[in-house]
């Protein structure tokens, strides 16, 4: 499972022009899913960027998590993530998992969030041709993979 995390003032999902989900302060999550992805992969993650420290404490330095502010937490289904460039310019998605595999796992990712923070998480639809607004705070933005764990 890929993850592009991104810190961000506020961050919102449309669907044919109509706000589905907006947070504010806290992390838009760009989420992409491969066939071999598993629950194991879920826990590691959401675990690792529930503890991310990577918002300003008191002295402006990155010692905060997501916890620790209480921010919001905005999830997005995004295939695209393991697009591969290897051949001639149009990208390949083979490396994607389809939705049969796909959406049991982007949903127990969004059900681990929130048991694991203890609220309701705003998300974006799996599979619908959104537009992602968002306001980058730092800008902090970090790429995770669950295959890379070093």
């Amino acid at each position: 499972m890929r993850v592009v995390l991104q810190r961000v003032s506020e961050a919102s999902v449309s669907i044919g022009g109509c706000v589905q989900s907006e947070i504010h302060r806290g992390l838009l999550l760009l989420v992409g899913i491969v066939e071999e992805d598993t629950n194991e992969d879920i826990e590691w993650l959401v675990r690792k960027i529930v503890q991310m420290r990577i918002f300003s404490d008191d002295a402006g330095k990155m010692n905060c998590s997501l916890s620790d502010v209480e921010g919001e937490l905005l999830v997005v289904s995004q295939f695209t993530l393991h697009a591969s460039t290897k051949k001639g310019n149009r990208p390949s998605f083979t490396r994607a998992a389809g939705p049969s595999v796909a959406i049991p796992l982007y949903e127990h990712l969004i059900e681990h969030f929130e048991q694991t923070l203890g609220r309701s998480i705003k998300t974006g639809t799996f599979g619908a041709d959104m537009q992602v607004r968002l306001l980058n705070d730092g800008p902090v933005t970090i790429v995770i993979d669950s295959k890379h764990r070093d």
